[in-house]
């Protein structure tokens, strides 16, 4: 039984790199193709659709953002326990050819949350607070919060893992972005935060 068993978990990831070898719009060597089967994809999911709120979804992300984001972890710019551990030894072409991987993966839809508290999201995201000096989100992440290469996406995105950025950025506990970023959060209340991040992670 357990040689049957051994058997499987090998047909399976090998089933997994084979699939993994030439994604769509992407070209992966060897050594990216074993990286993503066997790092990336314990947190992030094979296809950058990770099921946990904890990690960030990766699918359809701008290569140029992941590749900063990578290069920050593995240089300490970016602090993260885990994300530093697993990104130290990457070189600049595995990162290049992570990033490739993932923007190439086309993006799940999500349900929207809350339709009260996303209504307050909309709001903020595109008109901002006057009131507290808050800029419109849309202004920097585009109306659909599809962002841009140096700025992420955000549609998509999972609003637990977008509502702790923001509180990091508010704290200045994140501090490898845009310093626009500290500005904004810290003016965001609690409740804003949250109802953002709800509205943005409906979005498709």
């Amino acid at each position: 039984m357990d040689a049957l068993l051994k058997l499987v978990l090998v047909t399976v990831a090998a089933t997994s790199l084979h699939a993994l070898a030439a994604p769509p719009g992407a070209t992966l060597s060897p050594r990216v193709t074993e990286i993503i089967a066997s790092r990336c994809s314990l947190c992030h999911g094979m296809e950058g659709q990770s099921a946990s709120a904890v990690y960030p979804r990766l699918a359809a992300q701008h290569p140029d953002y992941l590749v900063k984001q990578l290069k920050d972890f593995r240089d300490g710019r970016r602090k993260s326990e885990t994300m530093t551990d697993m990104a130290k030894d990457l070189k600049d072409e595995d990162i290049a050819g992570m990033a490739s991987y993932f923007s190439g993966r086309t993006a799940a839809a999500r349900q929207p949350g809350d339709t009260d508290l996303a209504a307050v999201g909309k709001y903020i995201f595109q008109r901002g607070n006057s009131y507290s000096g808050v800029a419109a989100c849309a202004s920097c992440h585009g109306a659909n919060g599809y962002g841009t290469q140096q700025l992420p996406r955000l549609a998509g995105q999972h609003p637990a893992y977008l509502e702790v950025q923001l509180k990091e950025f508010s704290k200045r506990e994140r501090n490898n972005d845009n310093a626009v970023m500290h500005a904004v959060a810290a003016k965001l209340t609690e409740l804003e935060m949250r109802a953002v991040a709800v509205y943005v992670g409906g979005l498709q």
